[in-house]
Order: C-alpha cells, then sequence, then structure tokens
C-alpha cells in the first residue's frame, strides 16, 4: 500500500527517533528469526516465549511473579495476583487464533480477548463490550482521565477503520498506536492492560514482523519497569509529535528485550539447558 495522506499513520513512521527504533527492530528480529535453533526448534521457542511475555504482562498488572512460579502453578483461581497471571496467559494463548479476524473485524477480536480475559470474573452482562456511561474501570497502572463512553465509542470505531484500511507505517508503529490507544480508552470495566498488551502483540504477528510469536514486547514492557512505561505512555497521551516518538520507541525498545529473551531460550536450547 502506498503512502497517501489518508494514510494517518505514514508521518508518524518519519519522526525523529521513529525511523531509528524501527530499523533497530526489524535487524534484531532478523537476528533472532536466523539463529540455528529456529530451524528446528521453533515452536518450542514460540511456546516459552508465550509463557514469558504472559509473565511480563501480568506484571505490569499488578501480579509480578518469577518464571517458575507461573510455569508451575496449575491453579489460577483465588487470589487476585493469581486471577491476572491467569488472564495474561489465557490471552497470549488465544492470540494466535485471532489473526485471521483482526484485519476484518478488530472490535470483536478485541470483545473476545475481554471475554477471555474476565475468565468468569466479572458480571455477565459486562464482558466483552465496551463499558457504558457511569459504570467504573479497573485499571490502576493508569491514572489518565478516563474518556466518556461516548468518546470512546467513536474512537474505537476510528482505530477499527484505520486497522480494517490497513497502513503504509512500519509495523512498530501500529502496534505501538494500537497498544497506546486502547491502554487510553480503557474501553472495557477491567483488563485493558493485558488487552491492550495481547492486541499489540497480534499486529506484531499479523503484520509478518514476527509471524513465530517469539518476540514478546510484554517481556520488555516490564523489563524497563511499570514507570517506564507509564511516563512513556504520557507521551502518548500528550499527541505531541515528540510524546508519540518517545512511546513508539518504548514500545520497539521493548521488541527488542523480547527478542533478547528469546535469543537466549534459542542458546539455552543448543546447549541442551532448556
Amino acid at each position: 500500500m502506498s503512502t497517501t495522506s489518508s494514510d494517518p499513520l505514514s508521518a508518524l513512521g518519519a519522526l525523529p527517533g521513529v525511523t531509528d527504533a524501527v530499523d533497530s527492530v526489524r535487524k534484531a528480529v532478523d537476528r533472532v528469526y536466523g539463529h540455528r535453533v529456529m530451524r528446528r526448534r521453533s515452536n518450542e521457542v514460540t511456546a516459552e516465549a508465550a509463557l514469558r511475555g504472559a509473565r511480563g504482562s501480568a506484571a505490569l498488572s499488578g501480579a509480578d511473579w518469577n518464571l517458575e512460579e507461573v510455569r508451575r502453578r496449575t491453579d489460577f483461581s483465588g487470589e487476585d495476583e493469581a486471577r491476572i497471571v491467569g488472564a495474561a496467559l489465557r490471552l497470549t494463548a488465544e492470540a494466535g487464533q485471532l489473526l485471521s479476524i483482526w484485519r476484518q473485524s478488530p472490535l470483536r477480536v478485541l470483545a473476545r480477548l475481554h471475554l477471555v480475559a474476565a475468565g468468569g470474573a466479572t458480571p455477565d452482562d459486562a464482558v466483552g463490550r465496551p463499558r457504558l456511561a457511569g459504570e467504573p474501570v479497573d485499571e490502576p497502572l493508569v491514572e489518565a482521565p478516563l474518556p466518556d463512553a461516548g468518546e470512546v465509542a467513536g474512537r474505537l470505531e476510528g482505530l477499527s477503520q484505520l486497522i480494517i484500511a490497513g497502513s503504509a507505517a512500519p509495523a512498530l508503529v501500529m502496534a505501538a498506536i494500537v497498544h497506546g490507544e486502547l491502554l487510553a480508552l480503557r474501553p472495557f470495566g477491567s483488563h485493558n492492560g493485558l488487552v491492550a498488551r495481547t492486541a499489540e502483540r497480534i499486529v506484531l504477528i499479523g503484520s509478518g514482523l514476527d509471524p513465530k510469536s517469539i518476540c514478546p514486547a510484554e517481556v520488555g514492557h516490564a523489563e524497563q519497569g511499570r514507570a517506564a512505561y507509564v511516563e512513556a505512555f504520557e507521551g502518548y497521551l500528550s499527541g505531541k509529535p515528540e510524546g508519540m516518538a518517545a512511546w513508539i520507541a518504548h514500545c520497539g525498545r521493548s521488541v527488542e528485550l523480547g527478542v533478547r529473551e528469546s535469543t537466549a531460550v534459542c542458546e539455552a536450547l543448543q546447549r541442551g539447558a532448556a
């Protein structure tokens, strides 16, 4: 698709710092895909990346468990942190099943993601639909003003049309914008951060940048820390070019850290240690 004035994301790809971030991410992704382990054991790398990505996303939502606890645990009911980790694991598993629907009906996918995340923990009539006027939102990490239900509906529709139309912007830019917009809107009563980070994952996979889902950005978001995540997100909320660029670069660095994690997994598999 050629870049035109009707492509609102095309200008973001040219912002100072964004081009460098895009190039850096592409080189990092190419390196891990070129690892010799990927030729014969890519399914194992994908599975490990999913586990580590879920752990990272849960950490940002307040359940910072160590990896071995996530791996060992079988019961994710009960306390709040266990439910958060369980939701993150379910979302990561679901993401790959929704790729064919995403480009045709992203709002349907988002509804499904919320349903999967809620897992029965939210009243039935509030699951899988954008919140109505006056309904509360449980998203303690994000303290930005909450858009009203009418604004949420309009912006969700705009985001949906943007995804369906496609963009000449790099995959990293699209993924960062989808992630940031969902975090800004907090369209559901709960689990918005988990859903936003899963949507970012879907864009990175579906765009072809990370088709085997081995570059978990969630790992990098968690590694950079909640404070850095919130600070970068505030740049997105500002709407200013430098703020948007900082958010996209932050997301790019998160992908690179996810690549580093999966490279370590490849090395461990090669040594027979994992």
